[in-house]
């Protein structure tokens, strides 16, 4: 295969996304609204350039999912680029993540209400950086069950929805890296370097068991994904001036 292109922001005005004239594919950079899933973004594509280019059918998937609650990157890949999806989704990740601490939810993050809280006055900036360096390099994370992972071939999500037990195994990750970026009690604004498969959520949980509190993710912008930047990602409607 040959070189798939790239649609960004640094894409000439006027070019056209007929899937036709890129023999190797593409992939758009694509900053994801909040609330939508990445099937949305995907379906959303896909109908447009069906619509604007009369197709009956164009391959369109995307190479990692991000969370409904989070924004930021996510890589869109059509016709044969699909094919690099995979190594696409294999690549680092780098996320700005808000941790709230002093109160815990099913999901750790804002889907569900709140469901403890916990002491949080103790915890301080000097505290928070010895943790996080802690938690750099290769771990076992424990994924959220409400997350995509398959669990007797059904999304551990829905089970868990439905009020099921759910048993997930551990998943090696790797965090390469972290920043504090602001520190203002209960919330931590942290940068984020990590391996495919690394649940951010699952990382807040992790960080105010470690300061001997609880913590869920209150906001999370991917902002690099197989060496995109969110500096060059499109929004949903700059690439509908695009069709």
């Amino acid at each position: 295969m040959g070189q798939y292109a790239v649609i960004d922001r640094r894409t000439p005005s006027g070019t056209s996304l007929e899937p036709e004239l890129y023999p190797d594919g593409y992939v758009i950079v694509v900053d994801k609204p909040y609330g939508w899933t990445s099937a949305d973004a995907v379906r959303k594509i896909k109908f447009g350039l069906q619509k604007r280019y009369r197709l009956r059918n164009v391959k369109v998937g995307h190479a990692g999912t991000l969370d409904p609650l989070a924004t930021g990157v996510l890589l869109v890949c059509v016709g044969k680029a699909t094919k690099v999806s995979e190594s696409l989704q294999s690549e680092r990740k780098e996320y700005l993540a808000e941790v709230t601490f002093g109160a815990t939810t099913p999901s750790f993050d804002k889907e569900q209400e709140i469901d403890a809280r916990y002491p949080y006055e103790h915890i301080t900036l000097e505290n928070v950086r010895a943790v996080l360096e802690s938690m750099h390099g290769v771990q076992h994370q424990l994924p959220p069950v409400y997350s995509a992972k398959y669990v007797d071939g059904v999304r551990a999500y829905e089970k868990a929805r439905q009020g099921e037990a759910v048993e997930l195994r551990t998943s090696e990750i790797n965090i390469y890296g972290t920043q504090v970026v602001d520190f203002a009690l209960p919330v931590l604004k942290v940068a984020v370097q990590c391996s495919k498969g690394t649940y951010i959520r699952a990382f807040a949980r992790d960080l105010g068991t470690a300061l001997g509190s609880g913590a869920y993710l209150t906001g999370l912008v991917r902002t690099v994904s197989g060496g995109f930047s969110i500096d060059n990602a499109l929004s949903i409607q700059e690439i509908e001036t695009l069709y």
